[in-house]
């Protein structure tokens, strides 16, 4: 069965920016696009009621334009849902591979990434959620993926080394330690808690020889640090095409899709960001 790639839209700067996105992610993944808009279910009077239907109308009319003048070859579908945007957004990509959306927006999708509509897609959904906030400028070559060793971030990693496979890219793996909040005021203890990272980060890159055996073609970069990983993966998000993270984590990355962590990351990040939810935990 051919792949699905389901985008929302709602005639915004980065919701175009999001129907790029899909349509590029698309024709690598030799799949089909679904573009999604949805109108508020009130009914206006008279000649009122003719012109917001063409007004949406438009909106799906440009960001299908957009698709093809992206990838002409592309099987595009285009549907006018009625209702609240995150139900009906959610109906429409139920056995979509992919759901992608633009990081803020307009009318039904104002506020994406803080308001209601985001904080329903965002995590909560099965499979990836891929987050743009502008058009790429720039291909770096390179997926940035946060991975703290756990096995709710396995789902992610999964997702980032096909991508980074479908794309001929490198892949740069990021782990984030935090020390324990006694750790600034337990100077003296400096080699245990140095002991005690290196455990840790040993312990993490033992865990992915299963993906890179599995991927013996994606060159992989590891890089371990200690600190909070907001800033760790924004910086490294500065030279990348994608970062991908998973949606529940433990230690800093525990809650991502509710948590400062993921707002954190979807404000500051300077590419694409893909929240990859486990589709047997996904709502």
């Amino acid at each position: 069965m051919i792949p699905i790639i389901v985008v929302g839209v709602d005639g915004s700067a980065p919701a175009l920016a999001a129907v790029e996105y899909a349509a590029q992610d698309a024709e690598r993944r030799r799949a089909a696009l679904r573009i999604v808009h949805v109108r508020p279910a009130a009914v206006l009077q008279g000649d009122l009621n003719a012109v917001q239907e063409r007004y949406h109308q438009d909106i799906l009319s440009a960001a299908q334009q957009r698709a093809w003048e992206c990838a002409p070859d592309l099987q595009i579908s285009a549907k006018l849902a009625v209702g609240p945007p995150a139900e009906r957004l959610r109906e429409a990509a139920r056995d979509a591979d992919e759901i992608v959306i633009g990081s803020r927006g307009k009318g039904g999708f104002a506020g994406l990434i803080l308001g209601s509509v985001g904080l329903s897609m965002v995590g909560h959904v099965p499979g990836p959620v891929v987050v743009v906030r502008k058009p790429a400028r720039h291909a770096y070559g390179l997926l940035v993926a946060g991975y703290d060793g756990g096995e709710e971030s396995e789902a992610a990693l999964d997702f980032a080394f096909a991508e980074a496979d479908r794309r001929g890219a490198r892949l740069k793996l990021v782990y984030a330690w935090e020390p324990p909040s006694f750790a600034a005021s337990a100077v003296v203890y400096g080699a245990l808690l140095q002991e005690m990272y290196d455990e840790h980060v040993a312990r993490v890159w033992d865990r992915l020889a299963l993906w890179t055996d599995k991927y013996p073609h994606v060159p992989v970069e590891r890089l371990a640090h200690c600190g909070h990983p907001v800033f760790l993966l924004s910086e490294e998000s500065r030279a990348a095409d994608l970062v991908v993270v998973g949606s529940h984590g433990r230690g800093a990355l525990a809650s991502f899709a509710l948590g400062s962590v993921g707002h954190g990351l979807l404000h500051r990040a300077h590419c694409p960001v893909a929240v990859v939810a486990d589709r047997d935990q996904g709502s």
